[in-house]
């Protein structure tokens, strides 16, 4: 895969991948290749922007030995974004660390533009984490549609709404201390 120094690198923004689940072979669920066309939807719109792809590991999620975003990168790349595009994975178990472990990285492109792609049942979660994570950053959500039955996408948006409201208990609604 992708080995770029990635400072070598001089994007106009940066578009973030949330993660989602694979199954135990590396293959893509519906909602993890929903969120690799909106990232490509989103590069062709701003082809200067690099990708960076997020996801490692977790019971809920992937089980297998690469990283989630292993896998999106692959999609991505085998969709025609080019492996200059990329920067490193964010080796992620959850949004929280999305935004927490990207942090290191989006240090070295200060005041970009952050496009974060992820699904519609979880743009209003992930964008309180991110706004919360990168107040000084210009983010803008990009959520594509789910396509699942009604039953299992009421039980998403609830667990979804559950998870906002906990958040914004902490003290202060800080986004940026949650585990």
């Amino acid at each position: 895969m992708v080995k770029n120094d990635h400072r070598d690198l001089n994007p106009g923004g940066i578009i973030i991948v949330l993660g989602s689940p694979n199954d135990g072979d590396g293959g893509l669920s519906s909602i993890a290749m929903e969120r690799c066309a909106q990232a490509l939807a989103e590069f062709r719109r701003n082809p200067d922007f690099a990708i960076l792809p997020t996801g490692g590991w977790g019971t809920h999620f992937n089980t297998t030995d690469k990283p989630h975003a292993f896998y999106v990168q692959k999609e991505l790349l085998a969709r025609g974004i080019p492996e200059k595009a990329f920067l490193p994975f964010v080796k992620s178990s959850n949004t929280l660390e999305d935004a927490s472990l990207s942090g290191p990285i989006l240090d070295t492109y200060p005041g970009l533009e952050l496009i974060v792609v992820t699904s519609d049942f979880h743009a209003a979660r992930a964008r309180y984490i991110f706004e919360h994570q990168f107040p000084e950053r210009s983010i803008r959500i990009s959520a594509c549609g789910t396509e699942l039955p009604q039953d299992a996408l009421i039980r998403l948006q609830a667990h979804e709404d559950q998870a906002l409201e906990e958040l914004k208990k902490r003290p202060g609604g800080n986004a940026r201390t949650a585990g």
